[in-house]
């Protein structure tokens, strides 16, 4: 896998909440068939991108999570535990291109898989994943708690990366969380929305509202991702409560009046990726009527099969070799919701 493997068109890597487990509020006539679907499409414990011929470890951490976040699925879920162990140095650095590369979001999101799947992050395939991230924590003054790729080339690190930082840090017990978390807050505008990208490092001012009017464009997924983590926290402060209730607000206020979402400014139609994240925060956060009609949106798109289907376009058009990928991460990040925990 290459750094072009980790930006391959709609696979914004989205996180899923750290720490659900089977409890499960009302759910779909199907809501147990996603999950199925999902665990088919794993080989050896991985999810096999045929198209550019990699294992994509990242989608594969999202099945496992979200199989977790269903509850049932142990052995599916052990069975990515230990696949993603035997390849976490591929998954989260350079290493198999001669490179000292650290991916930083890949790392964090692989300490919440590995929470999340009942392992110890500190020694996850012999690596101390808590330790590297830590390790990709800035303390520079003007961008303390910044997340950031070890790298001479771009740093991809963003909000969602943020988001995962922060939920690993904290269930860690990191000295690095307080610092990442306070971070994490800057990226929302007072709007209550959550932007993907940070401001570059230079920036004297590293806050969404202090960005220009073009660097703070609204993301439902870095929103809806934002507030999952920040909700899986034991022991929220006020700044975080504030956060999220205000959050929460600002997705429900921009649902579609047939309960769908669109994601950011190049997803801005309706999609279940985005749908499914903001139900999940939405049910989580007591926003039972908003959920439940996202929720009902996110079903209308589900297969017999129970795969859920990006679009209604890609719905009539079927799952082909060219689009499976595309499904594969639509019923990942859209499943869970259909189990709506907190309504």
């Amino acid at each position: 896998m290459n750094r072009r493997t980790r930006l391959v068109p709609a696979l914004v890597a989205t996180a899923l909440a750290l720490g659900l487990t089977g409890a499960a509020g009302p759910a779909s006539a199907a809501a147990g068939r996603p999950s199925e679907w999902l665990e088919s499409q794993l080989t050896d414990g991985l999810v096999h991108n045929d198209t550019y011929d990699f294992d994509d470890y990242g989608l594969t951490a999202d099945t496992g999570m979200a199989l977790a976040a269903i509850g049932g699925h142990r052995p599916a879920v052990r069975e990515i535990k230990r696949a993603l162990a035997q390849h976490v140095d591929s998954w989260t650095t350079g290493v198999d291109f001669g490179s000292s590369d650290v991916y930083a979001g890949s790392v964090a999101k692989a300490v919440v898989f590995a929470q999340a799947a009942g392992a110890d992050p500190t020694r996850f395939g012999g690596v101390d994943l808590v330790d590297r991230l830590e390790g990709r924590i800035s303390t520079t003054a003007g961008t303390v708690g910044r997340l950031q790729d070890q790298t001479e080339g771009t740093d991809y690190a963003n909000t969602l990366g943020q988001a995962y930082a922060v939920a690993g840090l904290s269930r860690a017990g990191s000295s690095s969380a307080a610092r990442a978390t306070r971070f994490l807050l800057l990226q929302q505008c007072d709007a209550g929305f959550f932007r993907l990208y940070f401001a570059d490092k230079s920036a004297a001012d590293q806050s969404c509202d202090g960005a220009a009017k073009g660097d703070r464009d609204p993301d439902t997924d870095a929103t809806a991702v934002a507030v999952l983590q920040l909700q899986s926290l034991k022991h929220p402060s006020r700044a975080v409560q504030r956060s999220v209730t205000q959050a929460l607000r600002w997705l429900a206020r921009h649902q579609k009046p047939n309960g769908s979402f669109g994601g950011g400014p190049t997803t801005s139609a309706a999609n279940s990726n985005s749908t499914g994240l903001a139900a999940w925060a939405l049910a989580r956060g007591g926003k039972c009527r908003a959920a439940d009609n996202a929720t009902d949106w996110v079903a209308g798109l589900q297969k017999k099969s129970g795969a859920i289907a990006y679009d209604r376009k890609a719905y009539r058009a079927g799952i082909t070799e060219g689009t499976l990928d595309q499904w594969r991460r639509a019923t990942s990040q859209a499943a869970p919701s259909l189990q709506l925990p907190g309504c």
